[in-house]
């Protein structure tokens, strides 16, 4: 064929080693000229898009996994959607009382001896550490705050309160507190200031977050805001009622966490073969969790009662299986790491994939996992930090009392953080070879086929270079 200056090809007048070595783009949009003028070029021409959809047989292997599940879900969902949980009669005590909004409108400052509050012991005895605390007390200024409701039927009533001087929180004019309100005290009784109105921060600090996300992660960082509020209500409205109500804490956990999973994933990263790969990744990660949770937590006889909050959840419901909201507790917690290391692993083989199509599965699997030791690394010791940042006053408590390790560890308090953080640690571990394998299958054999057809293709007309890329562009 004749080649005729100035003058781009015709795609209809290409023979048919052009039509086997140019699949994708024309000769002329890849670059991959021949440097002598000939008409037709040589070589491959490679995407520099967007990768190609999955294969037809992928999609439906990948379809007749997950389809399943997802309806699994759904009917999960529909059964153990609670009611209303059952009504019971207020404690007093914790969080179980009656709670109003007021303002702090006076704090004047006055002897603790001339406002009874010192709390010396009748005896006089001060050689004693509450008896000397007492007498400290004694000797200092104390505060006398006048508090006004700004809530419920008592809206405007006001009551007074003693601040000793070495209590931790400090009252100050104009602050805005939360008080208990218990209607079968002495009326000058039934208030009394439990914490601080922590609103106005808490939403700011929110709304800065919020902001930073949109930012730097723009229409993605707005997915994952959306992901953010659906998980909290899925948390809300259908595993915390349904609990309540006395479902199984596992079962509810499993699928409660299953259908967030399926939300946050699709919906922040898409409805693709690649999201798909790690929400695989996730699920045989999170049942690995389960397992071993429900197999140590039982072996180590750990019941899930072990402070003064889940102390009164098991006397306000007795019928909760507390060691089971333990193992609900850990399967909950993991999902939200999980969820970062499969998509991080499976858009890292992805890519390493983009990067050298030639390379095979087991190619990809060793680079990957290569990636994925690093990040092993970190997510683990972050665990491990975050539960002893979270138990920090009770190791502090340990150590004044010089308890040995094997002693800290053997606690029920200590062990059950113990085994959430390794049950965790376990499923994280496992989920990088797991998501790395289940990527770079799906990805070498979704590939595959067209590679090694536009291969055989250009063989039959003219060797094509090992390297992709750009390279001169053709005379037009």
């Amino acid at each position: 064929m004749e080649q005729y200056p100035y003058q781009p090809p015709e795609p209809h007048r290409r023979d048919g080693a052009e039509q086997g070595t140019g699949h994708g783009h024309q000769a002329a949009e890849t670059g991959h000229g021949a440097a002598s003028g000939h008409g037709h070029a040589h070589g491959h021409s490679h995407s520099h898009g967007p990768a190609a959809p999955v294969s037809q047989h992928l999609r439906k292997v990948i379809a007749a996994v997950l389809v399943p599940f997802t309806a699994a879900v759904l009917v999960g969902l529909v059964v153990l959607w609670p009611g209303q949980a059952p009504a019971h009669k207020r404690t007093g005590v914790g969080f179980d009382r009656q709670t109003q909004q007021a303002t702090v409108t006076r704090v004047v400052e006055l002897s603790c001896a001339s406002a009874n509050a010192s709390g010396v012991p009748p005896t006089g005895d001060t050689s004693t550490a509450e008896g000397s605390s007492a007498q400290q007390q004694a000797d200092g200024t104390c505060k006398k705050a006048t508090i006004r409701v700004d809530t419920g039927k008592d809206k405007g009533r006001t009551f007074t309160e003693i601040v000793q001087p070495d209590q931790s929180r400090q009252l100050h004019q104009g602050e805005k507190v939360v008080v208990a309100y218990e209607p079968s005290a002495p009326k000058d009784l039934q208030y009394a200031v439990t914490d601080v109105n922590r609103k106005f921060p808490m939403t700011l600090l929110a709304g800065i977050f919020a902001v930073a996300v949109v930012l730097v992660g723009r229409l993605r960082g707005v997915m994952a805001l959306v992901a953010l509020a659906v998980s909290f209500l899925v948390l809300t409205l259908f595993i915390l009622p349904a609990i309540l109500e006395g479902s199984n804490p596992l079962l509810v956990a499993v699928v409660g966490s299953s259908a967030i999973m399926l939300i946050a994933l699709y919906l922040c990263h898409g409805l693709s073969a690649r999201t798909s790969v790690a929400v695989l990744g996730t699920l045989i990660s999170l049942a690995l969790i389960g397992v071993l949770g429900s197999l140590f937590i039982g072996w180590a006889a750990l019941t899930g009662n072990t402070d003064d909050n889940t102390g009164l959840i098991h006397g306000l419901y007795p019928s909760i299986d507390m060691s089971g909201l333990l193992l609900a507790g850990v399967i909950i917690g993991s999902l939200g790491v999980l969820d970062d290391v499969t998509v991080t692993q499976t858009s890292a083989v992805w890519e390493l994939h983009e990067a050298n199509p030639s390379m095979g599965w087991r190619g990809l699997y060793r680079a990957g996992i290569r990636i994925g030791r690093d990040h092993i690394a970190s997510v683990v010791n972050t665990l491990v930090l975050a539960y002893a940042g979270a138990a920090l006053p009770l190791l502090l408590l340990f150590s004044i009392a010089q308890s040995s390790v094997g002693t800290v560890a053997n606690s029920e308090l200590v062990a059950e953080e113990i085994v959430r953080t390794l049950v965790g640690s376990i499923g994280l571990v496992a989920s990088v070879p797991v998501t790395t394998a289940l990527a770079a299958l799906v990805v070498s054999a979704d590939r595959a086929a067209p590679d090694a057809g536009a291969a055989g293709a250009s063989a039959g007309a003219r060797p094509a270079p090992a390297r992709g890329g750009r390279g001169r562009r053709r005379k037009r």
